[in-house]
């Protein structure tokens, strides 16, 4: 380890003891990039991501209320309706002669049930591909969730509950702006067929259905949003970001830090999710034109050359902004644009530029190539050197 970072670290310690965090001192360390070591980027993006306070004295009673009302809602929204629960001394209340399977009613329990239903097997068929150039998220987890797993109760988890299912997935991807496909062509394909993954013994569950835990709990606390394919994108590096914690303290409870986390920053981005806000200022299709009047600005042959071809925004920037470019580059590289993006004190302007930066970084070959080989480029960006990404975009931003 290098005296730099050595002293990287000690910077970043020294902020984080304090009895009141300064977030400005925060936010400009994380933006150059967090230290894994230590926990460290676990912590900051906690707090960059508003989940924990800047006063310390109050983490420990904020962690165990958040922690106590995540249990809350796996109780609630997680059990099928109808599952005896005689061993913990319920009645079977839930299933009444007027609240029955074929209950027309639209607020019976069971039409709830079956419409979630929908929404959870398109998150599973999502999160079980999440990630397929690394093996994390098939991996069983070394906290499975004994509220759910406990065989003392007859709970159903969410993968017997797909299994059981007749229903047919309806797709909830949007054809939106053009955009027919939210996945990146080089992370598309998954080591395996989903018949051929490995089946995990009873009590234990992969990092996959953890996740699909907690999108399908979102789905549920946000219906006007629900679930959108994409989403399982945002979790996914927050998840494993939190998982990998080296202090098992803070591993035992990343799927509840996970869950509070991913609500923050979706609450932040959300816009971007929602067909209707499209054309609104703080829609998706205005922030993809801002990029290319960045663009204009900052190199406008290179912005001609993209008018003169056609080549809309709506094309690539739709998945760049939306998934904050986690199907751009592999997970290491998504976790430091992360810390970034979580550290801008505007709140994701610097996400525009860094999509400028992209453009200009392949300027040589946008300007040489046709319409069919620039689709190519910018639907498999061929940059994997993402500090030399963020450096430019910092150029950018300190030329404004």
């Amino acid at each position: 380890m290098s005296s730099l970072h050595k002293s990287r670290i000690a910077d970043f310690q020294d902020v984080l003891k304090e009895p009141s965090i300064a977030l400005e001192k925060l936010r400009e360390l994380s933006f150059s990039g967090i230290p894994c070591e230590g926990g460290l980027r676990c912590l900051c993006w906690k707090i960059l991501l508003n989940y924990l306070p800047l006063e310390r004295a109050s983490w420990t009673s904020i962690l165990a209320k958040q922690r106590e009302l995540y249990a809350q809602f796996l109780r609630e929204m997680i059990i099928q309706p109808g599952i005896a629960k005689a061993n913990i001394g319920a009645s079977r209340e839930d299933v009444t002669f007027e609240d029955h399977p074929l209950n027309p009613s639209p607020d019976s329990r069971w039409n709830t049930y079956f419409r979630d239903n929908e929404v959870l097997l398109q998150i599973d068929k999502d999160v079980r591909r999440l990630c397929p150039d690394i093996s994390f998220f098939q991996r069983a987890t070394e906290y499975p969730c004994l509220l759910i797993l406990d065989p003392q109760n007859e709970f159903e988890t969410l993968r017997k509950r797909v299994e059981q299912t007749t229903l047919k997935s309806q797709t909830v991807a949007r054809n939106r702006s053009g955009v027919t496909n939210m996945s990146s062509p080089h992370k598309s394909t998954a080591p395996q067929a989903l018949s051929e993954y490995q089946v995990l013994p009873n009590g234990c569950e992969a990092h996959w259905e953890v996740v699909e835990r907690i999108l399908f709990i979102y789905a549920k606390l946000n219906p006007g949003i629900a679930y959108v394919q994409g989403m399982n994108e945002i979790v996914g590096p927050l998840y494993y970001t939190f998982a990998t914690d080296p202090s098992s303290e803070w591993k035992e409870h990343a799927e509840a830090d996970t869950f509070f986390c991913f609500t923050n920053l979706m609450a932040e981005i959300r816009d971007n999710f929602i067909k209707s806000l499209d054309d609104s200022q703080c829609g998706i299709t205005y922030k993809m034109e801002k990029v290319y009047s960045t663009l204009k600005d900052k190199d406008s042959e290179l912005y001609l050359k993209l008018q003169e071809q056609n080549i809309r925004p709506q094309f690539f920037a739709f998945r760049w902004l939306t998934l904050l470019l986690s199907q751009e580059f592999l997970l290491p590289d998504v976790i430091r644009i992360w810390d970034s993006l979580f550290a801008d004190g505007n709140r994701f302007d610097f996400l525009l530029l860094v999509c400028c930066a992209m453009l200009i970084l392949i300027r040589e070959q946008l300007l040489e190539g046709d319409f069919t080989v620039n689709m190519r480029l910018l639907q498999d960006y061929p940059i994997t050197d993402v500090c030399q990404i963020l450096q430019k975009a910092k150029e950018l931003q300190d030329s404004k």
